[in-house]
């Protein structure tokens, strides 16, 4: 890890639910559309097509997303602008404040998200555990021979994608998933 990820340790989690796929730029945008309608500023985003991950979207976006798919669908949202959680965060760029036990929708810890990556095969560097390497038959990300796990014979940008435009994204749920059944948990884009 990177020197503030250190120290390597230990955390216990209880059990959490997180989505099989990324965010797709459709799901977004149907989401915004409801919450721009009901007192949410929430940026459009952006993403190659529906079914493409959404991305140049900031974290304090998300987290006013989270409330409002929490609220569309008769959640508890989890996200505040007070200690005492009265003031669902719906604007602006604040720190909130987190309703723990609320059942709507949050972004993961980093815990969780590792957890939830790793698959169920810790030890790996990456999702699956037949293998500590990567290749575009795998995943969809830039590919670099100055790093000894990176073994596929194509280099730079995924051939799939490389066209319409940076970042080039895959649609999401393309390669297999984790053995969680978890999609695109190394490669497409970055993850909070």
């Amino acid at each position: 890890g990177y020197s503030d990820e250190l120290p390597v340790h230990a955390v216990y989690l209880d059990a959490f639910y997180i989505g099989r796929y990324e965010v797709t730029k459709g799901l977004w945008d149907t989401v915004r559309t409801w919450a721009t309608s009901n007192g949410y500023d929430l940026i459009a985003g952006s993403g190659k097509a529906a079914d493409h991950p959404v991305h140049s979207v900031n974290w304090y976006d998300c987290v006013k997303w989270c409330n409002a798919r929490s609220q569309q669908e008769g959640r508890t949202p989890c996200y505040y602008t007070d200690p005492g959680l009265t003031t669902v965060y719906k604007a602006g760029e604040a720190a909130p404040y987190v309703k723990w036990d609320a059942n709507g929708y949050r972004l993961p810890t980093e815990a969780e998200w590792e957890k939830a990556a790793r698959g169920g095969t810790p030890g790996h560097r990456f999702p699956w555990s037949d293998t500590d390497t990567i290749q575009h038959t795998r995943a969809n990300y830039y590919s670099d021979s100055r790093y000894s796990y990176d073994t596929s014979p194509t280099r730079g940008y995924h051939p799939t994608f490389r066209r319409g435009g940076h970042p080039y994204t895959g649609p999401v749920g393309y390669f297999a998933p984790n053995d969680y059944g978890l999609y695109d948990m190394a490669g497409n884009v970055w993850e909070w």
